[in-house]
């Protein structure tokens, strides 16, 4: 048994010193990735004067919520006056 216990601890040592482990992107760095893709794609747009497609979703959504509130209020000074 200690015969197995000394080869197997050699090889051990010599799977250690020979195999890598695998380099596995640190939170950090998929961070600051991604926000160079989104500040490169930003300033690309700028530079062609276009807007970009989720920032023209945003102002579409943006104008809708808008429009359904001054509707509501439009409802609401209509059911106001007809109470007068």
């Amino acid at each position: 048994m200690n015969c197995f216990s000394s080869t197997l601890q050699s090889l051990k040592t010599r799977l250690s010193k020979t195999w890598r482990q695998p380099k596995c992107p640190s939170t950090d760095d998929c961070i600051r990735k991604m926000w160079y893709i989104y500040t490169t794609e930003y300033y690309s747009a700028i530079k062609k004067n276009e807007t970009m497609p989720f920032a023209a979703t945003w102002m579409e959504l943006e104008t809708l919520i808008l429009s359904e509130m001054r509707q509501k209020e439009k409802d609401m000074i209509s059911h106001i006056w007809n109470l007068i």
